[in-house]
């Protein structure tokens, strides 16, 4: 098994910037593909970025393209997503997730664990 704690989340002015760590407890996660997701209120959940097992291999959605960026550091079991010029729609929590067979996905039903989300917020 997996589990998955998010930090970094807060308030932040429009412009400005946060970075969101997703720490895991479990081997399996230097070989698993680890996906960020957002759920703003009354919307559904949203696929954010996804990288790769090695690290060499990324994957956003055209919101978050230019402007954020995944990474991770499997010697702290750790994937980090650096948000960059927020805005007020990127208000949401963020969830990060692992799928196991190390292959990225923008649909969350692919996932096979789940953190519990950490709150971010941008005041325009």
């Amino acid at each position: 098994q997996v589990q998955l704690v998010e930090s970094g989340g807060g308030l932040v002015q429009a412009g400005g910037s946060l970075r969101l760590s997703c720490t895991a407890s479990g081997r399996a996660f230097s070989t698993s593909a680890v996906g960020w997701f957002r759920q703003a209120p009354g919307k559904e959940r949203e696929f954010v970025a996804a990288i790769g097992a090695s690290g060499d291999d990324t994957y956003y959605t055209h919101s978050a393209a230019g402007r954020f960026r995944i990474s991770r550091d499997n010697a702290k079991n750790t994937v980090y997503l650096q948000m960059n010029s927020l805005k007020p729609e990127d208000t949401a929590v963020y969830y990060c997730a692992v799928e196991l067979g190390g292959i990225l996905y923008g649909t969350e039903d692919q996932y096979d664990y789940w953190g519990q989300g950490t709150q971010v917020t941008v005041s325009s």
